[in-house]
């Protein structure tokens, strides 16, 4: 007599099983995290005639608290990316986030202005990392196919995330003061660092979602390097690690004036009110956004088109750092604020079609010390975004408010970025390079 038990069915092989898509995961909070970082850190831009009125600051005490971010958050981005490379992103990003949200809310109870600037020297420092770490666990997760498109949408998420903060700001300013505003804007991060901790493991394979075709599409994870091991020589040697960081740092004096000085010009130069800067000091982050994803979609058809990944890097480098160099420049002869704001979008569209490609270099040069090099090139942006931000402060001072002038220097540090773009190789490992 046959057995009529039904047998169960013999496994499918894993060659033969469709990959998931757990990776996508990790763009998820990618998009998060430069959503809330954008968030924190443009919203005392927003409320900063506000705290000046409050505190009693004076134009180069302004510039002075809102460059200190800058400063801080260069001097330990080097610091936070080389230990994510060391230890993993994972246990570095839960301290990022959770340090920033801290000083965010804590940014509500300053007082006077040494108070403030130490909020905000402290503000930066916590925030130093987050990028060159999100960017080390794309490196680990993503085929190299998908990461320019992948850090598209991480930039677009970022400068959208900046176009809301003024709008939000506003909101809340609606319901309370800016002390208040400050701590709900703090409270965001705890929400990402819970689910983070849940979900987010630095070895795709420790995911149990993750299924053995989808590992098959991810590099195979390295051991992490010891601190030894860090091949400083090699890394600061490379021409292509140098004129990463020559360009960040042209492109980073210019895009900073829109995290900061941007709705003061707005309400100094055309008189117009809180809400008024708010609604006009979006565009040019919206574009920033529009930007970044251009560059992520466009990468591979230009590159299936050139057939030649650095060829495309180059010339979506050095035609978006010229782009933004006319928009800028137009923007200081425009008579009407609605046509300044046009060209100054237009210039931080350009400024933002090269992003995602800076970033995406820094992970095929750097490899497993993509932490390193991409915070070592965001180090040199930060410490441009310091010079820029002070700078300002005590052009306005000298010359009477005349922000044109200082418009013009911002249209002109954006050469020397696209002649780096023409002379770097994107795509070749800092140690396979014979300089």
């Amino acid at each position: 007599m046959l057995d009529a038990t039904p047998q169960p069915a013999p496994p499918v092989p894993a060659a033969a099983m469709p990959p998931t898509h757990v990776r996508r995961g990790v763009v998820g909070f990618a998009v998060s995290l430069a959503v809330l970082s954008y968030l924190d850190r443009i919203a005392i831009a927003q409320a900063a005639p506000l705290i000046a009125r409050d505190l009693h600051l004076s134009t180069i005490e302004l510039g002075s608290v809102l460059g200190i971010f800058a400063l801080s958050y260069a001097l330990f981005e080097l610091p936070s990316g080389w230990l994510g490379d060391l230890i993993g992103p994972r246990r570095v990003l839960i301290r990022i986030v959770t340090a920033w949200s801290v000083f965010t809310a804590m940014t509500g109870a300053m007082w006077s202005f040494w108070s403030l600037w130490v909020a905000r020297l402290l503000f930066g420092a916590g925030e130093a990392g987050g990028f060159p770490n999100i960017t080390r666990a794309m490196t680990t997760w993503l085929p190299r196919d998908e990461r320019v498109r992948a850090q598209g949408w991480m930039w677009a998420a970022a400068r959208w995330g900046g176009a809301a903060a003024p709008l939000l700001v506003v909101g809340l300013l609606q319901y309370m003061s800016w002390r208040w505003a400050f701590v709900v804007l703090g409270s965001f991060g705890a929400v990402w660092t819970s689910l983070f901790y849940a979900w987010y493991r630095d070895r795709p394979g420790d995911n149990p979602a993750v299924n053995a075709a989808e590992l098959a599409l991810i590099p195979p994870v390295r051991p992490p390097a010891k601190a030894s091991d860090t091949p400083w020589g090699a890394i600061l040697r490379c021409r292509s690690v140098q004129l990463l960081c020559v360009q960040y740092f042209c492109l980073s004096f210019g895009w900073y004036f829109f995290i900061t000085w941007f709705p003061t010009y707005l309400h100094d130069v055309f008189h117009l009110s809180l809400t008024q800067t708010a609604v006009y000091a979006v565009w040019p982050l919206l574009f920033n956004g529009a930007g970044s994803l251009f560059c992520g979609f466009i990468s591979v058809y230009l590159t299936s088109w050139t057939g030649d990944l650095g060829r495309t890097r180059r010339w979506l480098g050095a035609t978006g750092m010229l782009g933004a160099s006319v928009g800028l420049a137009l923007s200081a002869f425009m008579p009407a604020v609605g046509m300044v704001v046009l060209m100054m979008a237009l210039s931080a569209f350009f400024n933002d079609w090269a992003v995602p490609t800076c970033w995406a270099a820094c992970m095929d040069v750097g490899g497993e010390f993509a932490g390193t090099i991409s915070g070592l090139m965001n180090t040199a942006a930060n410490i441009s975004g310091f010079i820029a931000t002070t700078l300002t402060g005590f052009i306005l001072h000298w010359t009477g408010g005349n922000w044109h002038l200082f418009i013009l220097i911002m249209a002109g540090m954006y050469l020397p970025a696209a002649l780096s773009w023409m002379l770097l190789d994107p795509v070749t490992r800092f140690d396979q390079r014979a300089v």
